[in-house]
């Protein structure tokens, strides 16, 4: 009975034995190729076939993307198949040109991007000057912002932090890899001045903030 039993069980194991690795790597190449959204590795597991390791097939297949015109890139939690850097210049034609930002919501954005979480009184008092709601649903609807916890002050008041829809724009693994100001004027986003105290202090391993502080604070942004 009892090896009737261990038999049973080795049968239904081997029903469910994973596929060798080399075909898991293939399975999430082509699960990224196919996504028009970063995917996460529960979400490459989930639809895998059962005992599958997407994590560490994601481990073999960005070691064999390494020095291709396209790369395997973590994005927040999540990952997706992206144009090399280096050879970004030849998408120039296909990209779409990004919607220009308000003034207003070029400074917000900034002040979240480098402040998250933060409070919209937050934002007011490093602006010096109140924050419609329009520019805040701007944002919102861009998806390049989302409202963050609650914190725990009086009334507590919803923050705001940026988007992995904001990380991927940029190219960025998560929000400590922002770039400097000269990274941001390049990309389009910043033409507008900010006041001195928006931007974050040199020091935190941003050489191009330091450059700036040289500069003049009043050089920080170009109209």
């Amino acid at each position: 009975m009892n090896d009737d039993a261990e038999s049973i069980d080795q049968t239904e194991e081997s029903l469910f034995e994973a596929p060798p690795i080399a075909e898991q790597e293939r399975m999430v190449e082509a699960i990224l190729f196919a996504s028009a959204e970063p995917v996460t590795v529960a979400e490459l597991n989930a639809r895998m076939p059962h005992g599958s390791d997407a994590a560490e097939a994601l481990v073999y297949l960005r070691k064999r993307y390494e020095g291709r015109g396209v790369r395997v890139v973590k994005v927040g939690d999540a990952w997706a198949l992206r144009t090399a850097p280096d050879l970004s210049f030849l998408m120039q034609k296909e990209t779409v040109e990004v919607r220009k930002l308000s003034r207003a919501a070029i400074e917000t954005l900034a002040i979240i991007a480098y402040h998250q979480p933060v409070t919209r009184a937050e934002i007011e008092e490093i602006r010096g000057v109140s924050v419609s709601r329009g520019t805040i649903d701007q944002l919102l609807e861009m998806e390049w912002i989302r409202f963050g916890r609650r914190k725990m002050t009086p009334g507590r008041p919803v923050t705001f932090v940026v988007t992995a829809d904001f990380l991927d724009h940029f190219g960025l693994e998560s929000a400590r890899d922002l770039p400097g100001l000269k990274e941001l004027r390049a990309s389009g986003l910043l033409e507008s001045r900010l006041p001195p105290n928006m931007m974050p202090t040199p020091g935190a391993g941003d050489e191009d903030l330091a450059e700036e502080a040289q500069e003049g604070q009043s050089e920080l942004f170009e109209d």
